[in-house]
C-alpha cells in the first residue's frame, strides 16, 4: 500500500507528464495505462486521481503540501525532472512547472539546479556512441598520422520497394540487444533517480544502433517516433519505473539513506529487461523489414515480446544484479554516453 506522501509523489510524476500541454494522444493513453496498473498494485486510486488531474481539481500545489518528509520532497522533484526532460530538453511550460514544484517543496533552487542539469545532459545525449579519448603524445604515431576518412552518409529516407541492404551479422544484433537490456535491468536495481533517467536514453540508443545496422540512419526525432508507436511512450515509461520503485521502496533520499527495502526491485530489472529487449527486436524486425509494418503491426508485435522479454529477464536477474554492483553512480551519464 502507498502512503499519502508516496500517492503525492505519483500524482506529481503525472502532472509532469502532462506539464508541456502536448496533444499526443498515446502519450495520454499509456499514462492512464500506468496508473491503473499501479492503483491495480498499491491499492489506492489512482486513476481517480489522474482523472481529477485533468479535470484541474487537484494542484500541484495539494500534492507538494502532503509531503512532509525532506527526503521525498526532494525525490519528487528529481522525479518531476525526469519525466519532464523524457523527449528532450525542457520546454518552457516544462521549466515553469518544475520551478513551480521546486516552490510548492520549499527546495533550495541551488541543490534542484544541479539535478537538472545532469538530467538535461543524459536527456539530450547524442545516439552515436562517445568515447572520450585523451590527446595523442606529440611525436606519437597517433600525432602525426592523417585523419580518418569520413565513412558516407546513410540515408534516413524512406526505402525504395524492392531495395535490398546489405548483410547483416543477426547474432551480433543480438548481443547488442541482449547487452543493452542487461544493462537497463542493472540500472532498474540501482536506488538513484539518476540510474532511472538513463533507462531511455539507452533504449534510445539501441533503435539507433539496430537501424544503423541496417543502412538507415535515425535521429532522436525518428527514434521517439518509434518507440510512442510501438506503445514505450518516453515519460509513461518513466511514470511506470517510477511507481514501480516507490511500490517497492528502492529509492535513495538526500541524505543517502535506501527509503525502505528492495521490495519488488528483482521483478522490476525483469521487466525493465523484457522492454528494452523487445525494443531492440520489434526494432530488429521493422528496419529489417524495410519499414513495411504498419502502426498496429508494430504495437501488436511489440506486446508479444514485452511478454518474452520478462519472462527471459527472470532468468537474467542474477546477472543483471552482478552487473549493478559494479556500476559507478558517480559516472551514470558517461557510460550511457559510451554504450
Amino acid at each position: 500500500m502507498l502512503d499519502q506522501e508516496h500517492q503525492a509523489v505519483l500524482e506529481i510524476c503525472i502532472m509532469a507528464a502532462m506539464a508541456d500541454a502536448s496533444d499526443d494522444e498515446r502519450e495520454r493513453a499509456a499514462v492512464k495505462r500506468v496508473a491503473d496498473s499501479l492503483a491495480r498494485e498499491s491499492g489506492t486510486d489512482l486513476v481517480a486521481a489522474y482523472q481529477d488531474l485533468l479535470l484541474g481539481k487537484r494542484s500541484l500545489e495539494d500534492a507538494a503540501a502532503r509531503i512532509r518528509t525532506p527526503e521525498v520532497r526532494q525525490l519528487a522533484h528529481e522525479m518531476a525532472v525526469v519525466v519532464c526532460d523524457a523527449d528532450g530538453a525542457q520546454v518552457p511550460a516544462e521549466r515553469a512547472f518544475l520551478e513551480r514544484l521546486r516552490s510548492a517543496l520549499g527546495l533550495d533552487a541551488a541543490v534542484t539546479r544541479a539535478f537538472s542539469e545532469g538530467a538535461e545532459s543524459l536527456a539530450t545525449a547524442p545516439l552515436e556512441t562517445t568515447v572520450v579519448r585523451p590527446p595523442p603524445l606529440p611525436g606519437s604515431s597517433d600525432a602525426s598520422a592523417p585523419p580518418a576518412a569520413t565513412p558516407p552518409p546513410m540515408t534516413s529516407a524512406p526505402p525504395t520497394p524492392g531495395a535490398r541492404y546489405a548483410p547483416v551479422d543477426e547474432a551480433a544484433l543480438d548481443q547488442t540487444i541482449e547487452r543493452h537490456a542487461l544493462l537497463a535491468g542493472a540500472l532498474e536495481l540501482l536506488p538513484q533517480s539518476m540510474a532511472t533517467m538513463a533507462i531511455i536514453p539507452l533504449q534510445m540508443k539501441l533503435v539507433h544502433s539496430v537501424g544503423k545496422a541496417y543502412g538507415v540512419e535515425l535521429d532522436q526525432g525518428h527514434v521517439k517516433e518509434f518507440l510512442a508507436t510501438a506503445g514505450a511512450g518516453l515519460a509513461s515509461q518513466y511514470v511506470e519505473q517510477f511507481g514501480r520503485k516507490l511500490l517497492g521502496g528502492l529509492f535513495r533520499g538526500a541524505g543517502g539513506r535506501v527509503l525502505g527495502g528492495l521490495g519488488q526491485a528483482a521483478t522490476g530489472s525483469a521487466i525493465t529487461f523484457g522492454t528494452t529487449w523487445a525494443i531492440g527486436q520489434i526494432a530488429k524486425r521493422y528496419y529489417a523489414g524495410g519499414r513495411r509494418l504498419d502502426s498496429a503491426s508494430i504495437r501488436e508485435t511489440f506486446q508479444a515480446l514485452v511478454a518474452e522479454g520478462r519472462a527471459l529477464g527472470e532468468r537474467y536477474v542474477p546477472e543483471m544484479q552482478r552487473r549493478a554492483s559494479g556500476i559507478d553512480a558517480a559516472r551514470i551519464i558517461d557510460m550511457v554516453r559510451q554504450v
